[in-house]
């Protein structure tokens, strides 16, 4: 009786229930955890970063409300899940070792987001999925619409990871640990002399903390850490490097590349050349840049014109069937 009235209360005020599964276990990936946010229109797959997880990104409420709840209000079907090696999804067991080589590259993970899409699919229906992706996923996520033009209908890519032309050192450790001032750093990244903090200190303390339980061995570590791929890192060396880890050219969905006016990973030379590649999305790739925000928009204080971007970019080109008043 209880959990129907709140399911109730969570529809009346526009907030879905998250449903979470389980893939198993395969003889070549671990298992992955999915979070799901119920909609009756169609399905946006989300890909997180390189540092966390799908239930401290696209899921993580702030003030009651997380970025899934306002797709699904929005009328989207909305599909979160963990990485190999990240939350609730299995650890490959070469991140437990000290050296070796890099776990969890692109290549890895496009196989990973094949097979949620597919589940997906299964699911719900229909032939094809939005994909929306964060920093490095926006790799993986712009190689799996290239490698497979036939599941993907648009692609939203937001604090895109773009190549350039330095020099960067290989990464050699197969897994990172990150903690909480790593985190903060992160945070204040970009944001210019003189201005506050993009996330309110409070709201960080306590994003901190559930980031920091996304690793049952965290406190273990000194200083508390979540011990993460580091295959991202090594994606973004090479990027950095002049070596770009997919064809860009191979891309033909509608694309929307979105980014914070400070993001300091994603500038505007590296949208610029990105919109470039992307030379074969019909009409071009479209590109926002969006006031007060740094690399983590999602999570700062002015989300909200990020979720409304990218929500009227959806709407645009995949036409939900219904939908409810994301501010409610």
């Amino acid at each position: 009786m209880l959990a129907s009235t709140l399911s109730a209360l969570l529809l009346a005020t526009g907030i879905a229930t998250e449903r979470l599964e389980t893939l198993p276990d395969m003889p070549t990936q671990p298992s992955l955890l999915l979070r799901h946010t119920p909609g009756d229109g169609p399905s946006v797959v989300y890909v997180h970063g390189a540092t966390f997880p799908s239930g401290s990104s696209i899921s993580y409420r702030i003030h009651g409300k997380s970025w899934a709840d306002d797709l699904a209000a929005r009328g989207f079907d909305v599909w979160g899940f963990d990485l190999a090696g990240y939350g609730g999804s299995g650890r490959p067991g070469a991140m437990r070792e000290a050296t070796g080589a890099p776990v969890g590259r692109s290549s890895e993970v496009v196989l990973q987001i094949a097979r949620v899409v597919r589940h997906v699919l299964a699911s719900r229906g229909g032939t094809k999925v939005a994909v929306l992706a964060h920093s490095w996923g926006t790799i993986p996520a712009g190689a799996f619409a290239a490698e497979h033009p036939e599941l993907v209908q648009s692609l939203v890519l937001f604090g895109a990871v773009a190549q350039r032309d330095g020099k960067r050192a290989p990464t050699t450790v197969p897994s990172l640990q990150i903690s909480e001032d790593d985190q903060w750093r992160s945070f204040q990244s970009g944001v210019p002399i003189g201005e506050a903090s993009p996330i309110a200190a409070e709201t960080f303390r306590q994003w901190a903390l559930d980031y920091l339980a996304t690793d049952a061995n965290s406190a273990s570590l000194t200083p508390p850490s979540v011990r993460v791929p580091s295959g991202p890192q090594a994606d973004i060396d090479d990027a950095w490097s002049g070596r770009f880890p997919y064809d860009p050219s191979r891309v033909r969905c509608p694309t929307l590349l979105v980014r914070g006016v400070w993001d300091p990973v994603s500038t505007d030379r590296d949208v610029a050349w990105l919109v470039a590649q992307l030379r074969n999305v019909e009409g071009g790739a479209r590109s926002v840049v969006l006031p007060r925000g740094a690399h983590r928009m999602h999570l700062e204080s002015n989300r909200q014109v990020l979720f409304d971007a990218v929500g009227e970019f959806l709407t645009a080109t995949l036409q939900p069937t219904t939908a409810r008043n994301p501010s409610r």
